[in-house]
């Protein structure tokens, strides 16, 4: 049995996790939704997930996945997703969930992106008195 390891780095503002292994029922979920439970109760809000080792993802592992981007969400923050297999492309595909999630090939541009957007998100609004 292949447990889920998440290796946590920082690029700035920007937190990456780096799963490896199984995303699937049980501990394995649990360990992903703390870690992102954990990243929104300490305001660390922009989060890339790094998925290029993760072998296998069921059910439970999706709705892990879009239980964390909306936590994230409710909170002001962003969530994407990097590092796709051709199997994940093609689970997220026929679950229609290809749409719900910020998809990228590089890390780079993905960090990139997050950064923008919170860029633009913090512009100062013109008020008329």
């Amino acid at each position: 049995m292949i447990n889920l390891y998440i290796n946590e780095r920082r690029h700035g503002d920007v937190t990456v996790l780096d799963l490896k292994g199984r995303l699937r029922v049980g501990g394995n979920t649990v360990v992903l939704h703390k870690s992102i439970s954990c990243l929104a109760g300490e305001n660390r809000l922009l989060s890339l997930l790094n998925l290029a080792d993760v072998l296998y993802i069921d059910s439970c592992g999706l709705g892990e996945l879009v239980a964390g981007q909306i936590s994230l969400e409710n909170k002001g923050g962003k969530m994407k997703l990097v590092g796709l297999t051709q199997a994940l492309r093609e689970l997220l595909t026929v679950t229609r969930l290809l749409t719900v999630f910020d998809i990228y090939e590089k890390e780079t541009d993905a960090i990139q992106d997050l950064v923008d957007q919170i860029s633009r998100s913090e512009k100062p609004r013109l008020a008329f008195v």
